[in-house]
C-alpha cells in the first residue's frame, strides 16, 4: 500500500548532480558507536537507509587533534581514518542510501586542554580555557576541514556537513560573544564570516563539483552576543555562493539556557527561521528541532519555509520512517518523544546511546529479533511499558501472547506522564503500541483482574509479571491526615487540591506532580503554543536583537498556586533527567515554585506541614500536601505462582520501582522478549 498524503515530505530532491529519494534527512547526533566499531556504524546508518532515510549525516567526526570534542573521539585526519569508515558507506549505499560526514571542529566547547578558540574567552560550562588562534594557526584550522572533506570523499561519502551551529568554533568565530579579534578574522560582520566562508570556498575547491556540501546554519544562537538576523541574512547568502549545496538549521548553543530539542519544546517551533533564510538563497534549504511526525514535516515544506527537513532522535526510535509513511502506516511509527534519556543523556555520560521507545537503536547487531524456535502460550500481567514491550516483541517472533491489565486502557504510568504540560507526546508512544498489539495479534484483556487460580487454568507456558509499582506511604507523624494526597489522588484521579500546596519528595513525580499544578488548565501550555513558548522564555521572533533574546523579557503566566517542592537530599533540585533536568528547574521557577533541599520532615496537622532546614524549625501553612516520595514493586502474584510450580518473569517497575523508570521497563520488556 502506498499514500499520498505526504506528497511534498515524500517528493524526490534533484541536487543537480545526484538526487534525493525525499526530503528526509536523518540529523547529525554523537551515539559513542563512533569510537566503539565501525561495523556497528555501518549496521546502524544501513538500517535506516533500508528504512527509507534519503540522506544520513554521521555524528560529529574532528577535522584536527586541536578540534576534538574530548580525547580518543572520533576523527578524519589520516588516510588510515578513511579506510575505517568505508564499511559505513558501503553497507549505506547497499541499502540505496547516502550518507554524509559531519566535519566538527569543537573549538572551545571541548574536554581537553589543547582547544582553542577565535578569542582566549573560556566557555562557562565546560573545564578548559583555550587557546587564541593566530593567523597561521587559522589557516591550518581551515585546512583541517579541507582534508577532513577530502578524506571523506575517498572514505565513499556523498558528501559533508560543515557544522557551524550551535556555539562550536565557527560559530565562535561569527559571534562577537567570542570573538573579539580586530584583524581581518574579527570586527565587522564582513571579518567575522571570512573564516566559514573560506572553509566552504576552499573545502568545495578541493572536493568538486559533484560532492555534497551541507552547511549548519545557526539560525538563533540563544546567547547573549549572538548573531542577529542581519548577520545571518549576509551569511547565508555568501555561503550559497562559496558551493554550499544544502543549508540545514541549527538552533541554540550549548550553552544557551532555553530548551531546544526536548518535549516541553512545540512541535517545529523553530522552523520559521528556517522560512526566512529560504526566501534569500535558491539552494535548498532543511528546517530541523522537534520535528517527529510526518503530518509535520509534511506542513513545513507544503508552507514554503523548508525544501527538506532533518530528524535525528526520530530515526532512533524508528528506522523505518519514511518506509511506513510512505505507506499509509503512520499510526506504526514508533514517534519520538523527546524524552532525551536514552540519547542526549547516555551521550552526556559518555555512554552509548540508544532509545527509550526504542532499545534496538545503536544495539542493532546485538539485539536481534528472529523467529521462536518454541511457539509458547505466554501471559502478560500488566499493560504499562514494560509489559507493552514484552508483548509485542514476543508476538512479532510468533508466540501466542495475551495481555491482561485491570485498568480500562492500556498504559499504566505513561497515561498519567502523557497529562503533565510539555509531557503531551508520551500519547504517541500509546497509539504505537495500541497499533503493535492489534498488528502482531496479542490478546488484549482490558477490565480483567488476574489470580493465581485463574493464570493456572489458563495453561500458560510461561507468565509475566509486569505490574507495575504502588506509592510507597509517607513516614511522616499525620501523613494520614485530610490534607494529604498521593500523587495519583492529584495526577490521575484528580481529586481537588487547595490553593497552598507543599509537595514531599522531588524527584522526576515530585517535579511533574509541581509541573501539573502551577499550569492552569484554561490555558495551553507552551508545549503546544509556539506563541506562549517564545514568550515564556524570553525570544525574540524577529532575531532583531544579538542571539534572539538580548533585552527580551521572559513573561510567564502565573500559576493558579503557591507551591513548595521539598526533598531531603541537601542537593539541587532539577529532576532526574541530565539535560533536561534545568529545564524543569527553570520552568518551576519562572513559575514561583519554592523548592527547600536538605528539609527534614517532622509532622503534619492542621496548621500545615512541620519542617525543619538546617536545623531551622518552621511550618508550611499548606492546604494539601502531596506524598511523592517513591514507590514500592506491585508483586503480590508473584509468592502464589512461585508456590503453584509457574514459570515466572517479573519485570519493570514491579521487578525495580526506580523513578518510574520507562527506559529499563521498555528495554527490560524486549530483551525477554527476545530470549524466550
Amino acid at each position: 500500500m502506498t499514500t499520498n498524503a505526504y506528497p511534498h515530505l515524500l517528493a524526490p530532491l534533484d541536487l543537480g548532480f545526484t538526487t534525493l529519494k525525499n526530503r528526509l534527512i536523518m540529523g547529525s547526533m554523537h551515539t559513542g558507536l563512533e569510537e566503539i566499531d565501525p561495523r556497528m556504524q555501518a549496521e546502524f546508518f544501513a538500517r535506516r537507509a533500508r528504512g527509507g532515510c534519503a540522506l544520513a549525516i554521521t555524528g560529529g567526526i574532528a577535522v584536527t587533534a586541536r578540534g576534538a570534542l574530548a580525547p580518543g573521539v572520533s576523527s578524519m585526519i589520516t588516510e588510515q581514518d578513511a579506510e575505517r569508515h568505508r564499511v559505513i558507506t558501503e553497507a549505506v549505499h547497499r541499502e540505496g542510501g547516502k550518507i554524509a560526514m559531519q566535519a566538527l571542529h569543537a573549538g572551545r566547547q571541548s574536554y581537553h586542554p589543547n582547544c582553542v578558540s577565535a578569542s582566549d574567552m573560556k566557555a562557562g560550562s565546560y573545564p578548559f580555557k583555550p587557546h587564541r588562534l593566530t593567523d597561521e594557526e587559522i589557516e591550518e584550522e581551515i585546512g583541517g576541514f579541507v582534508n577532513a572533506a577530502a578524506l571523506a570523499q575517498y572514505a565513499g561519502y556523498d558528501g559533508v556537513e560543515i557544522m557551524g551551529s550551535e556555539g562550536y568554533l565557527i560559530n565562535q568565530f561569527l559571534a562577537p560573544r567570542t570573538n573579539d579579534r580586530t584583524d581581518r578574522w574579527g570586527g565587522p560582520i564582513e571579518n567575522r564570516i571570512r573564516f566559514p566562508v573560506e572553509i566552504v570556498r576552499r573545502v568545495r575547491a578541493k572536493v568538486g563539483p559533484n560532492f555534497i556540501i551541507v552547511y549548519r546554519l545557526s539560525m538563533l544562537d540563544l546567547v547573549e552576543g549572538g548573531g542577529t538576523w542581519d548577520e545571518i541574512a549576509i551569511l547565508a547568502q555568501a555561503l550559497e555562493q562559496a558551493g554550499v549545496t544544502i543549508l540545514n538549521t541549527g538552533i541554540g548553543w550549548h550553552e544557551a539556557k532555553i530548551p531546544t530539542i526536548a518535549t516541553m519544546v512545540p512541535r517545529a517551533a523553530f522552523a520559521e527561521f528556517t522560512g526566512r533564510v529560504k526566501q534569500l538563497v535558491k539552494v535548498p534549504v532543511c528546517a530541523s528541532n522537534r520535528i517527529n511526525v510526518p503530518e509535520v514535516g509534511e506542513g513545513i515544506i507544503a508552507a514554503g519555509h523548508a525544501d527538506l527537513v532533518s530528524m535525528a532522535r526520530p530515526w532512533l526510535a524508528d528506522p523505518d520512517f519514511a518506509v511506513k509513511a510512505a505507506a499509509g502506516q503512520r499510526k506504526e511509527i514508533n514517534v519520538c518523544i523527546a524524552c532525551n534519556q536514552a540519547c542526549l543523556d547516555h551521550t552526556f555520560q559518555l555512554r552509548r546511546a540508544s532509545c527509550l521507545v526504542n532499545p534496538f537503536a545503536c544495539y542493532e547487531t546485538e539485539l536481534v529479533s528472529t523467529p521462536a524456535a518454541v511457539k509458547k502460550k505466554i501471559a502478560v500481567v500488566g499493560a504499562g511499558p514494560a509489559g507493552l514491550a514484552f508483548s509485542v516483541n514476543a508476538a512479532e517472533r510468533g508466540h501466542d501472547v495475551t495481555l491482561f491489565d485491570a485498568e480500562s486502557r492500556i498504559g499504566g504510568q505513561f497515561n498519567i506522564a502523557k497529562t503533565i504540560p510539555g509531557k503531551e507526546e508520551f500519547q504517541e508512544t500509546l497509539d504505537y503500541f495500541a497499533a503493535m498489539l492489534e498488528k502482531t495479534g496479542v490478546n488484549l484483556k482490558l477490565n480483567t483482574r488476574v489470580s493465581v487460580d485463574s493464570l493456572k487454568a489458563g495453561g500458560f507456558d510461561d507468565i509475566v509479571l509486569a505490574t507495575g509499582i504502588q506509592p510507597r506511604h509517607a513516614d511522616i507523624p499525620g501523613a494520614d491526615g485530610p490534607k494529604v494526597m498521593s500523587y495519583l489522588d492529584v495526577l490521575r484521579d484528580r481529586k481537588p487540591v487547595g490553593r497552598r500546596v507543599a509537595i514531599v519528595g522531588a524527584g522526576g513525580i515530585g517535579v511533574d506532580t509541581a509541573e501539573f499544578l502551577t499550569h492552569d488548565a484554561s490555558h495551553k501550555p507552551s508545549s503546544l503554543d509556539k506563541e506562549v513558548f517564545f514568550r515564556e522564555w524570553g525570544i525574540d521572533r524577529t532575531n532583531s536583537v544579538r542571539g534572539g533574546i538580548e533585552g527580551v523579557p521572559a513573561q510567564v503566566d502565573p500559576s493558579p498556586r503557591t507551591v513548595y517542592l521539598l526533598q531531603r537530599r541537601n542537593k539541587k533540585i532539577a529532576g532526574p533527567g541530565k539535560t533536561t533536568g534545568w529545564i524543569h528547574r527553570e520552568a518551576l521557577l519562572k513559575k514561583g515554585v519554592q523548592m527547600l533541599q536538605g528539609v527534614e520532615y517532622r509532622r503534619i496537622d492542621a496548621t500545615g506541614l512541620h519542617i525543619a532546614v538546617e536545623g531551622r524549625e518552621q511550618v508550611l501553612e499548606v492546604d494539601t500536601i502531596v506524598i511523592c516520595a517513591g514507590q514500592e514493586p506491585n508483586r503480590e502474584l508473584l509468592e502464589g505462582l512461585q508456590a503453584a510450580g509457574l514459570s515466572t518473569h517479573v519485570i519493570g517497575g514491579a521487578d525495580e520501582a526506580k523513578e518510574l523508570d520507562a527506559k529499563r521497563a521498555i528495554r527490560q520488556g524486549t530483551e525477554l522478549a527476545l530470549k524466550l
